[in-house]
């Protein structure tokens, strides 16, 4: 059995409020005995490197911490401060290896636009990996839902051209699941075929259109998920809030 758990748009911006928010579910996960913990994107909030600096020292875990960014994250700096490696403009598209399941973290982020798209380099970078991969479970993750959620603030900004990642997961039969962020919300539906899941977000929750109130909720806890996958295959997620 393999247990994930993901955490999403922490938007830390220096302050103690968001990183207070954060440690809570980190202090959480990290008494507990999960395989990994994944975090979706929207880690800072300006893509500041202070903010990386943050980060740093809020996400650490006896756990590996996977990492992809989202639309408020900035390339160089999250390369740089938070991975420690040379400053690039690229996209950030990082392969591992859970406990026999390959969990790809790739960029759908777009500079200078809140939206996302994986572009041809991260497209192709995925399908090689999952091709050279054929016989370990996969789970897809970015930062961006690659469906409409009904929820219209989101909609706007969500990941588009997706049709041609439809076309890698179609040819990938081991994908178990695509796990995602952005939204604020926990949310499952369908994407390719396969369970596409939204995590809840840290910072706050967003209203449906149907609730009342602003838009964003910031007294809400901050919620993560847990995504099981047994042996046999069967995946099911878990929402809790911290």
């Amino acid at each position: 059995m393999i247990v994930l758990a993901q955490l999403s748009d922490t938007h830390l911006d220096g302050g103690d409020r968001r990183a207070g928010r954060a440690a809570r579910v980190m202090d959480r996960l990290n008494a507990l005995p999960v395989d990994a913990v994944l975090v979706t994107g929207d880690i800072a909030d300006h893509g500041e490197p202070a903010e990386y600096e943050q980060a740093r020292k809020v996400l650490t875990s006896g756990h590996p911490v996977l990492t992809c960014p989202g639309n408020h994250d900035a390339r160089r700096p999250f390369r740089e401060v938070l991975l420690g490696e040379p400053p690039a403009d690229g996209p950030i598209n990082r392969l591992h290896r859970v406990k026999g399941a390959v969990v790809a973290m790739c960029d759908s982020t777009v500079a200078g636009g809140d939206h996302g798209f994986l572009d041809d380099t991260t497209i192709g970078w995925l399908d090689r990996q999952l091709a050279a991969n054929p016989d370990e479970p996969a789970f897809v993750c970015f930062h961006h839902p690659p469906v409409e959620l009904q929820i219209p603030y989101v909609d706007a900004i969500r990941q588009f051209g997706e049709e041609r990642l439809a076309a890698v997961i179609a040819r990938h039969p081991q994908v178990v699941a695509v796990l995602c962020g952005h939204a604020h919300t926990a949310a499952a539906t369908t994407f390719a075929g396969r369970p596409l899941l939204v995590a809840p977000g840290v910072v706050s929750t967003l209203r449906l259109p149907w609730q009342d109130g602003d838009i964003a909720d910031h007294d809400a806890p901050p919620g993560l998920a847990f995504h099981v996958l047994t042996g046999e295959g069967r995946l099911s997620t878990h929402f809790r809030t911290v």
